[in-house]
């Protein structure tokens, strides 16, 4: 095992900084430019979107996933619920539980935007090679397992 001053190490540390940061800078702004142009809806609306596709069902994770008050994700669920892309269903046992649920328009919705950044990201990749194709995912499976506890 490398110690923490091994020049590899490092040059492995620098190059990771040079590339996964600005790799993921531009998907993410491909997502949020997709979402805006093709689809009318607003960065926070994505999230929230995704959010709950990912399990978040209630007002008070979505508020603590967004890091905001819930009267600020309430209003953005107010306009979501308006657009037809959640429902909102109160509990019958506690009426401070809102439970969240995508509807279908915006699970269509999620999954084009989606669909649309698989194909940009496909085009990106196209110029690689079988080989280097394989040496990237074998190298995010390694950083995936390096880094499991850390990720989600």
């Amino acid at each position: 095992m490398p110690s923490p001053s091994d020049p590899l190490l490092q040059q492995t540390i620098d190059r990771f900084w040079e590339t996964i940061p600005p790799v993921w800078r531009a998907v993410r702004s491909h997502v949020r430019s997709v979402a805006r142009k093709n689809f009318e809806i607003t960065v926070e609306q994505f999230h929230i979107l995704r959010h709950i596709q990912r399990g978040k069902g209630c007002l008070r994770d979505l508020a603590d996933a967004q890091g905001i008050s819930r009267p600020a994700i309430s209003q953005a669920v107010d306009i979501l619920v308006h657009k037809g892309m959640i429902t909102r269903t109160q509990s019958a046992s506690d009426r401070r539980y809102v439970q969240l649920e995508l509807t279908g328009n915006g699970a269509s919705l999620l999954d084009a935007i989606f669909g649309q950044t698989r194909q940009w990201m496909a085009e990106q990749l196209a110029s690689l090679s079988p080989e280097e194709l394989q040496v990237v995912t074998r190298a995010m499976g390694v950083l995936r397992t390096t880094f499991a506890a850390s990720i989600d």
